[in-house]
């Protein structure tokens, strides 16, 4: 390891060591402190209700359907759904595939059939490259088609919520969102570290 990433590490390292929403995610025995995040958005916007059916995009490590399923309760459905393999989480149906690939609805279907879902929640992020526009870039498109894929599996008063970059390319983002959704809100947890750029939308009744 050069001595730069060595340097880098150390200082990822010393973050996560001093931040208190990772001490609290590992107390309460949840993956990651991106649980905080779902839990502040759903306080602010009331995204969960007992019963709910529910897909998790880019799952891994799992923080987010651990919050969903708890959210749910035995009569909900949630949906795990990511390229990565991920630990078992106890009523989370876990597939290990691409959104982007067809057979990732055929097997959300062979799952719950034709039911219609009531909420789609993403952390995901693509590789990132370091350079802003270009991940700025990639990050837009990977929302825009977790929202086209949302919208097919959605119900009319279905809720679309997605992690995306601040910036030039967010604009066409949101612009875009707008025709395919009836209402879209920009929020930032504060859960999200005040130097990231990271934000997220909730998106309301698909078009």
């Amino acid at each position: 390891m050069s001595a730069k990433r060595e340097a880098r590490s150390r200082a990822w390292n010393l973050k996560q060591a001093k931040d208190p929403y990772v001490s609290a995610a590992r107390a309460q025995g949840f993956r990651s402190r991106a649980v905080f995040k779902l839990e502040q958005l759903d306080k602010r916007d009331r995204l969960f209700r007992k019963g709910m059916n529910v897909i998790d995009l880019g799952a891994a490590p799992g923080s987010w359907s651990q919050y969903a399923v708890s959210k749910v309760g035995s009569t909900g459905r949630v949906i795990a759904l990511d390229r990565l393999e991920m630990a078992s989480i106890a009523g989370v149906s876990f597939i290990h595939g691409d959104f982007l690939e067809s057979a990732a609805i055929e097997a959300i279907r062979s799952i719950c059939g034709e039911t219609q879902f009531d909420l789609v929640i993403s952390d995901m992020a693509p590789n990132l490259s370091g350079i802003k526009d270009v991940d700025q870039a990639a990050m837009s498109e990977l929302v825009a088609t977790a929202a086209v894929f949302s919208q097919e599996l959605l119900h009319e008063k279905g809720v679309f919520v997605a992690k995306f970059f601040e910036g030039v390319e967010a604009k066409h983002l949101i612009s875009d969102l707008t025709k395919r959704f009836k209402s879209c809100r920009v929020r930032k947890p504060q859960a999200s570290r005040a130097e990231s750029a990271e934000v997220y939308v909730i998106a309301r009744n698909p078009i």
